[in-house]
């Protein structure tokens, strides 16, 4: 229950709305509480003594009494929306703002599904529990108290009986609680699951079916999906045991009454009145001891949905700005690693190892290596997306660790190898990093990222609708269009991992000759697949096994640099292509970015 308690601080910012939702549903308790007693009068003095006056005003009371029920009622219903929703919307804030905080290291391992069950799912349980059950809970414990007190001011030998058997129905509760709380965190365990196997099937619904793996997916949803339906029919099973136990027990305490009580009618020592009064309040006892079983369904679920929204708010951020983190000035773009070395967790392998290298003000850093070499690795230091476990990087003599996280990735501008576009229209998706700027300045951005000629081919240009993730673009589009993004914020350093990877070749040679023009002045670290992209830099750093292999200039690593040799004949050009082939290809580039 620790961290059920801990979601009480949400509802600072609502106290004053829930302060006067339990003021109306005290008094709303309250109103229930009388009708027994004007039950009691109207017997006992309006119809034993027949006084039909009596009668009028009692039953005239109990309609102004209903009256103001349901004014309370309604108040109290409407506050409590409005708190329970205030926490939702605070909380989905809060785990959102959370979420895009954590570190990348976080990311790796974190499925997106899950997080959609926590923000989603989970707060809808702790939104249900703070909004209702709390106030329920204390409505149903007021009616509890408020009935057994006046059932002893009744008769105090008949409500001993009553009382009698309210330690059972504690047990009872606490059995079924104790059985009923691991089977809603094991539920949200698995509804995760479930979310997991749908948000990859709907992200991956080409790739399914171009491997013809539909009925195999299916089979896996259905599946999860089975495993979440039985375990709520065991929740169900146990409800189902647990309800029934409350009401025997509540018809035995009917059982008591109606036997106990009337013998004292009988004996002269209760009146008719009393012992419909009596009733009613076992009938009011009844009802909340009904209530709180269901009640405590919804805290068990409550305790394992805030359980894990805590999981994520709790979890540890790696990248965080030292307290006297300072902003970082309009650089040159001198980057430095020295004595580098890099792993993911402290139980995996070294990805980078003893890296020490210098990227002077405007240079060009291309970066080869075989896949899983480090090179991405190497490059996600440069803004901070992970911090180094040896060594330390500098831009122009500044540790990127002293600096404010914002002022650094504002100076560095990034094209990921994975292409995301969002949902939105060309213009914003290109505008993302710099929503102020003009038509004008997205135009030159698209223009200077040979972008602009197909977008104008949409009718509806800049203002083209995107699909989420880009869908509706082609692998190309989508680069360039990046490659705009990254553009238009005008860094100081730029990142280009694999940049040219999803283009054709008349495509790359625009991009080629586009991209010479604006790494002009940029210190620029190139991740390449094709020596061809390479081969032009200041520097060329081979990556092998997380180490630098080779470093220097195109034509003095193939002199020698057999690994470099090796690379340029075959693995990025593709083994099936000859050396006459792949000299072609370089000298029609090499042309092009001449032009």
């Amino acid at each position: 229950m620790k961290s059920v308690f801990r979601t009480f601080r949400f509802l600072k910012p609502y106290l004053g709305p829930a302060l006067l939702a339990l003021l109306a549903l005290i008094l709303s308790t309250a109103g229930n509480l009388v009708i027994p007693a004007l039950s009691q009068r109207i017997i006992d003095l309006g119809v034993a003594e027949q006084q039909p006056r009596v009668i009028l005003i009692g039953a005239g009371a109990m309609v102004a009494i209903a009256l103001l029920r349901a004014a309370f009622a309604f108040l109290e219903g409407y506050l409590s929306a409005k708190v329970s929703e205030g926490v939702a919307y605070d909380l989905r804030n809060v785990l959102y703002e959370k979420i895009q905080r954590l570190s990348f290291s976080y990311h790796d391992s974190a499925q997106t599904g899950q997080l959609l069950t926590r923000v989603t799912s989970d707060v809808d349980l702790v939104q249900q529990f703070l909004g209702m059950a709390v106030l329920q809970a204390i409505g149903a414990l007021g009616l509890l108290v408020g009935s057994l007190v006046l059932m002893f001011v009744i008769s105090p030998a008949t409500a001993l009986v009553v009382l009698g058997l309210g330690p059972v129905a504690v047990v009872v509760f606490a059995f079924f609680y104790r059985i009923a709380r691991p089977l809603f965190t094991e539920g949200q365990k698995r509804l995760e699951a479930l979310n997991v196997t749908l948000q990859e099937n709907l992200a991956g619904v080409r790739v399914v079916r171009a491997f013809v793996r539909r009925a195999f997916e299916t089979e896996r949803f259905a599946a999860r999906n089975t495993a979440v339906m039985e375990l709520q029919l065991k929740v169900g099973r146990i409800l189902a045991t647990a309800i029934p136990l409350i009401f025997l027990i509540a018809n035995l305490s009917t059982l008591s009454v109606t036997w106990v009580g009337g013998i004292q009618v009988i004996e002269a020592r209760m009146t008719i009145g009393e012992l419909v009064a009596f009733t009613n309040y076992i009938l009011m006892a009844i009802f909340p001891i009904f209530l709180l079983s269901f009640l405590m369904a919804s805290i068990a679920q409550a305790a394992a949905g805030a359980q894990r929204i805590f999981e994520v708010l709790d979890a540890r951020i790696d990248i965080v700005e030292c307290p006297d983190a300072r902003p970082l000035p309009d650089i040159q773009g001198r980057v430095t690693f020295e004595g580098v070395g890099f792993r993911y967790f402290e139980s995996q392998p070294w990805i980078l190892q003893d890296v020490s290298f210098e990227a002077q003000p405007g240079q060009k850093i291309a970066l080869l290596g075989a896949t899983g070499s480090g090179k991405s690795s190497l490059t996600n230091l440069i803004p901070r997306f992970y911090d180094p476990t040896e060594g330390r990087v500098l831009i122009d003599g500044i540790d990127v660790r002293d600096v404010k996280l914002d002022a650094l990735r504002q100076q560095v501008g990034i094209v990921l190898q994975e292409t995301l576009l969002f949902a939105g229209t060309i213009r914003e998706n290109i505008a993302f990093g710099r929503p102020e700027a003009t038509l004008e300045e997205i135009i030159a951005a698209a223009q200077a990222a040979q972008a602009h000629d197909f977008i104008t081919e949409f009718p509806e240009g800049y203002d083209t609708p995107v699909a989420e993730r880009g869908t509706s673009l082609s692998g190309g589009q989508k680069q360039r269009i990046a490659i705009a993004r990254a553009l238009l914020v005008d860094p100081r350093i730029l990142i280009l991992d694999d940049a040219t990877s999803a283009v054709d070749f008349q495509t790359e040679l625009k991009l080629r000759r586009a991209l010479e023009v604006l790494m002009e002045g940029r210190t620029s670290f190139i991740i390449a697949q094709r020596v061809s992209t390479a081969r032009d830099a200041d520097q060329i750093l081979v990556i092998d096994e997380g180490r630098i292999a080779a470093r220097g200039v195109h034509e003095a690593l193939m002199e020698e640099i057999a690994i470099y040799a090796e690379l340029y004949y075959t693995q990025l050009e593709g083994a099936e292509e000859t050396r006459e082939n792949v000299l072609l290809y370089d000298a029609a580039l090499s042309e092009e970015v001449a032009q």
